[in-house]
């Protein structure tokens, strides 16, 4: 099998560690791997197979100078926007993990357990976006059902964790829990958030738009819709919780057709990369701190609606590092490269 020169930007961030943790796990084709970031972490190292690779400078030329063929872009929107383009004009295929060419009608928008036959786009621009965290997992778990009584309706409510806010955002959940502890939360700075994280909820994800929505709400919408080829009514409220890793969502789902909640179970069940964990007798059922470094989607609290025969509810917890970003790029890679190899 062909092997790859791989560059990682915004290795030094939260999800440029973890996608290189991820390429480590599977056995990636890789050939050459280049970390890259901004000026001021070029120098530093990481880790990648027991040995530390120097992050190098982020420059419009470094792509041609090495080589690159697949660049995985994690460092923030401007920067993608601003880059990106030379990655694709040095012959790179670029896998973006911000939300600045989710929407641009050239750029395909890919989760490959959903729409694996978009990245044969990438052409175009030379660019495969990476959907929001919070949309991966979703849509993993809604492809399936789709097909089996056909989807009408989604309304969710996600409890996402700090980590999608960045490095910063975890630490200012753990400064403040410490100075609980220390009786001096009142003191503690939020920086990240507009509000105390630590022992509270914040329903606000993003800025808010005209329609009293988030941004991040109607990312949701905008991706879900663009994902599946489908105008599926979808109504998002989205909301910071303390924890650390794993974001949580809340589904309801309403189809055109009466739905089972023991074949809808089974029929996930058989679906890639999600995992079933459904026992209420036992108290067992999908939590952020049993996903963290997991790959797979987990879903649990299956259950038919109360009053109509049309609506399910369900639980889908996944580790927003790696499904909703580090592992969804690098399948997103593996799947280009399958796709290249084939043709």
């Amino acid at each position: 099998m062909k092997k790859y020169n791989v560059a990682v930007v915004g290795a030094s961030g939260a999800v440029g560690e973890e996608i290189l943790r991820v390429i480590e796990e599977i056995d990636f084709p890789l050939a050459k791997l280049v970390p890259l970031a901004s000026a001021r972490s070029a120098g530093n190292s990481v880790e990648f197979n027991g040995k530390e690779i120097t992050i190098k400078e982020l420059t419009e030329s470094i792509f041609k100078e090495e080589e690159i063929e697949i660049a995985l872009f994690s460092a923030g929107g401007s920067v993608s926007a601003k880059y990106a383009p030379f990655a694709a004009d040095a012959g790179a295929v670029v896998i973006d993990n911000t939300s600045h060419f989710r929407m641009d009608e050239d750029v395909p928008l890919v989760v490959p357990e959903v729409n694996p036959e978009d990245i044969a786009q990438w052409s175009k621009t030379g660019i495969i976006a990476n959907p929001n965290c919070s949309t991966i997992q979703m849509v993993q778990t809604l492809k399936p059902l789709d097909e089996a009584y056909d989807l009408l309706r989604v309304d969710v409510s996600t409890y996402q964790a700090t980590s999608g806010a960045g490095k910063t955002a975890m630490e200012e959940l753990v400064t403040q829990m410490q100075d609980f502890f220390a009786f001096k939360l009142d003191e503690s700075e939020h920086k990240s958030f507009n509000h105390q994280i630590a022992l509270n909820l914040i329903p606000q994800i993003d800025v808010f738009l005209d329609n009293d929505y988030t941004k991040e709400e109607i990312k949701m919408v905008n991706e879900t819709t663009k994902i599946l080829h489908k105008d599926v009514e979808l109504s998002a409220t989205c909301v910071r919780v303390p924890v650390l890793r794993g974001h949580s969502e809340a589904l309801t789902l309403t189809f055109d057709s009466d739905v089972d909640a023991n074949e809808a179970r089974e029929i996930l069940r058989k679906s890639a990369n999600i995992l079933i964990i459904d026992n209420p007798a036992e108290s067992e059922y999908p939590m952020p701190a049993t996903c963290v470094d997991q790959n797979e989607t987990f879903v649990g609290r299956i259950r038919k609606d109360l009053y109509r025969d049309n609506i399910l509810h369900l639980w889908v917890v996944a580790d927003n590092l790696r499904v909703g970003a580090a592992t969804n790029a690098v399948r997103i890679a593996q799947k280009w490269i399958e796709m290249s190899e084939i043709s």
